[in-house]
């Protein structure tokens, strides 16, 4: 299971949020970076390959929503 951060204000770690796009912070499980990614809440849950953009490798992404559509859990994981 990867970490993830949701980007905010200094110091806060709500979601930077337009319209159901979040901005959040992923932690790549291959070389460790961290690096921003857009992830659309709209369609609801959601699993994607996604490249990092430090080491290009490809990452498993899984997006889940709250019952209520009214939280974000992000999942990065190795794709191999």
């Amino acid at each position: 299971m990867q970490q993830y951060v949701r980007q905010g204000c200094a110091g806060d770690d709500r979601a930077h949020t337009v319209g159901m796009v979040d901005s959040a912070f992923i932690i790549c499980p291959y070389c460790g970076e961290r690096f921003e990614a857009l992830v659309d809440a709209s369609a609801g849950d959601a699993e994607y390959i996604e490249d990092c953009q430090v080491c290009c490798r490809p990452i498993t992404v899984r997006l889940s929503t709250g019952e209520n559509g009214d939280g974000l859990v992000l999942d990065a994981t190795r794709d191999d």
